[in-house]
């Protein structure tokens, strides 16, 4: 097993060559940038239980992002039916929640290069054995699935685990991803669909009472999203860039996706 000594020399080593990346990186002369979350999808992004800080992968992400390009990331929440279309108003100029790319929203805002690929996972509680994958669930008659309106697992709950119907009774809607889990662990819904960093995040917080099941679902990339026409796009997009040529990025991965557990 790594000591913790040498996995600190293993993440200086890894950071070590992004002073030479940040040298050719823009630099936008400190200004504050509004930066909008929804905190709902751990291990990318949450409230610290014990602390009530903001923390994960995206916020480490996004302060190396800052300091590279020299800029004050300010951050703000909202709903996540509402940050798409308040990124695209203008009131907020990067929107990160584990957004996945897609055509349709590109024509609200523009996103950044892909800075994570997920795949889609089912999060049931740990003593469910009614159903082992997607065609077992839909064959049920009285399963319920909680999802958000508009996001990737509503499109995959209507589409590749039940039948087309977007108005099915058996979806159960939820403003945020974090009552959906909730209503999963009270028992109020069977099934959530997720991406597999927020779902093997929610299965390390439950304490046993919650776990993952079949294969994934399809992969997803996922971006950052900005203002039509921002040019912070192609900034950030550089420094995702070196991030992922200096090992940064996989650096964080193994923060939190291997050394970090949720509770602890």
């Amino acid at each position: 097993m790594t000591s913790k000594l040498s996995l600190a020399g293993l993440l200086a080593l890894l950071l070590m060559p992004a002073l030479a990346f940040a040298q050719a990186l823009p630099d936008l002369g400190g200004k504050a940038v509004v930066v909008v979350t929804e905190n709902a999808y751990p291990p990318l992004q949450f409230v610290d239980p014990k602390t009530g800080e903001q923390i994960g992968w995206e916020y480490d992400a996004m302060n190396e992002i800052a300091k590279r390009l020299n800029f004050k990331a300010e951050y703000q929440n909202t709903s996540w039916d509402a940050m798409i279309q308040a990124v695209s108003d203008g009131q907020y100029q990067i929107g990160m929640t584990g957004i996945t790319i897609k055509d349709e929203r590109k024509e609200k805002v523009d996103f950044s290069d892909p800075y994570m690929r997920s795949e889609m996972r089912m999060l049931v509680r740990a003593d469910e054995d009614r159903f082992t994958d997607p065609k077992s669930f839909a064959a049920m008659t009285d399963g319920l699935i909680a999802t958000q309106a508009g996001t990737t697992p509503f499109y995959v709950a209507v589409y590749e685990v039940l039948d087309g119907n977007e108005q099915n009774p058996r979806i159960k809607l939820f403003e945020t991803f974090g009552a959906s889990v909730q209503a999963l662990k009270s028992g109020d819904v069977d099934l959530v669909l997720t991406d597999g960093v927020a779902a093997n995040g929610y299965v390390e917080a439950s304490e046993g009472k919650l776990k993952v099941i079949s294969g994934p679902l399809g992969t997803e990339d996922f971006g950052f999203i900005f203002t039509k026409g921002s040019d912070l796009v192609a900034p950030v997009n550089a420094a995702i860039a070196a991030m992922k040529e200096d090992g940064t990025i996989d650096a964080l991965n193994k923060k939190w996706f291997l050394d970090y557990k949720m509770g602890q």
